[in-house]
């Protein structure tokens, strides 16, 4: 623009010179100046265009920023509405179906210290076939109130009806291969409303307490279940409530559970107690009774955070008359202390702010846990007594990234630590040979998630694990057993393929 007006300029110039008449050189300028006002004015026009459009521009990048930065908070909460969008109206039930088959390779090999004594141990199989069969229900009858069951078999192949007299859970069964019998994993309802201002849910039943938050990538679910998979990882019968706290810490939430991991030794009407003098269901006052003492628990746990990408987790529980030894008896269960087990576990979904498609898609996490056995005075747990404690500790990290290979598929490698007093509440195995969150010595796991054939309703899974157990390992949190110096490998080679819908 300055061009043409400086070009207009030497035109009036020259026209000034050359003119014939001052009325015709006068007419002359009187157009260039106008012709030099208009260009002007166009400039003036343009310029405010041009600060328009950037202001416009800035505001539009604002706005993908922000969008970007909930867009994976949005698609988290897509998933819990789609799943209250998909409950039939009024008071239908919609059914869902979870079928896992899995063929895996294990390996056992090492040492043991037992009461001081040296045992060897090994063994393989070269070939353990499972199916899990999951059938998922859901109903909402209203606004606000929503059922959610699941049936639950898990067997392996060729296997035969469980001897009940083992002393298997009901709830711990169906995340065992044991057996073809179908036994409820979940069932409960929930209850949401306000209290004022103040959001809640209520909720009681026998909670999805298995593969919970960080568990769900190495089983290759996209929605984990409620607790820290790092201290608990099976089913509980339990009364909860919900508060959300989002309004204040982007979201936030804390739940309070109260619930019973065992019933005692009391009997039913059709019990194997036959004293007449008994009475069924309740506690004979008469005797000493300490064995009948039910393990009650409460758990506290929630977001700290969440925003979509960062996502902070904490769980304390506290298990009141958790099982061990009783020293004058020398039996194995019964009222022997309590236990106290926490975590706090954080999760980053996407690395750096849009660097690029493969960062955005990585998932890093890491947990710390701890937890601490107080026996009682005459009893004993995990090597504690006479009123002592033991504490364990225990690290997880792991990493998920997209696999370059497939459109959805991811890579995932993870590592576990516990110390010799770490005991965990992991009922539900997470691997056939047992639980490698709750090792004592280091656990190793690399594992390629993927849609067979491209269909996403096949998810698949590549899985090897390889734990190196440095005491007793820990199993069904048996507080009567107390840990001691191993040398034990185990590895575990898995390939499953799932329909899921």
């Amino acid at each position: 623009m300055k061009n043409i007006i400086a070009l207009s300029a030497v035109a009036l110039l020259s026209t000034s010179i050359y003119a014939g008449t001052s009325s015709e050189m006068q007419a002359q300028i009187d157009m260039l100046k106008a012709q030099i006002a208009k260009i002007e004015k166009q400039q003036a026009k343009i310029v405010e265009l041009e600060s328009k459009n950037e202001a416009q521009a800035l505001k539009i990048e604002t706005l993908e920023t922000k969008q970007a930065k909930t867009e994976k908070k949005q698609k988290k909460l897509g998933k819990k509405i789609g799943k209250v969008n998909a409950l039939a109206a009024n008071d239908n039930i919609k059914f869902d179906l979870d079928f896992r088959n899995t063929f895996e390779a294990l390996d056992y090999d090492g040492t043991i210290n037992v009461n001081g004594v040296t045992n060897d141990v090994s063994g393989h199989n070269d070939s353990l076939l499972t199916s899990r069969l999951y059938l998922g229900m859901a109903a909402s009858p209203m606004n606000g109130l929503v059922f959610q069951g699941k049936l639950g078999i898990y067997s392996t192949w060729g296997s035969h009806i469980i001897d009940e007299s083992n002393g298997a859970k009901s709830w711990s069964a169906s995340s065992k291969a044991d057996d073809t019998i179908m036994r409820v994993k979940e069932a409960y309802f929930s209850y949401t409303n306000k209290f004022g201002e103040q959001p809640y849910t209520f909720g009681i039943g026998r909670r999805s307490s298995s593969n919970g938050f960080l568990s769900n990538y190495r089983e290759n679910e996209q929605t984990p279940g409620s607790p820290l998979a790092h201290i608990t990882n099976m089913e509980v019968d339990a009364a909860m409530v919900m508060l959300y706290w989002d309004r204040f810490i982007e979201g936030a939430y804390s739940k309070f559970i109260y619930g019973r991991a065992h019933s005692g030794e009391i009997q039913g009407v059709y019990g194997i107690n036959t004293d007449p003098a008994r009475t069924p269901f309740v506690i004979d006052d008469s005797i000493e009774a300490w064995e009948d003492t039910p393990v009650d628990f409460f758990v506290t746990l929630g977001d700290v955070y969440n925003d979509g990408t960062y996502q902070l987790m904490y769980q304390w529980a506290h298990i009141f008359d958790t099982k061990g030894k009783n020293l004058d008896t020398n039996t194995n269960k019964g009222a022997a202390g309590v236990a106290d087990l926490a975590a706090l576990s954080l999760k980053v979904d996407g690395i750096g702010d849009e660097i690029n498609d493969f960062l955005d898609e990585t998932i890093v996490f890491a947990s710390a846990a701890y937890t601490n056995y107080n026996a009682k005075a005459g009893n004993s747990i995990i090597g504690s007594e006479d009123g002592g404690s033991k504490d364990g500790h225990s690290f997880w990290v792991g990493a998920v990234i997209p696999d370059m290979i497939t459109d959805t598929g991811k890579f995932g490698i993870e590592y576990n630590y516990g110390s010799q007093y770490w005991t965990p509440m992991t009922w539900a195995e997470d691997t056939a040979i047992g639980s490698k969150v709750a090792v004592r010595g280091s656990a190793y796991e690399a594992y390629w998630n993927f849609n067979l054939f491209g269909v996403k309703y096949l998810p698949s899974q590549v899985r090897y694990t390889y734990v190196q157990h440095d005491y007793t390992p820990n199993l069904n949190c048996a507080g009567w057993i107390t840990p001691e110096k191993a040398d034990i490998t185990a590895q575990n080679l898995r390939f499953a393929v799932t329909y899921r819908y």
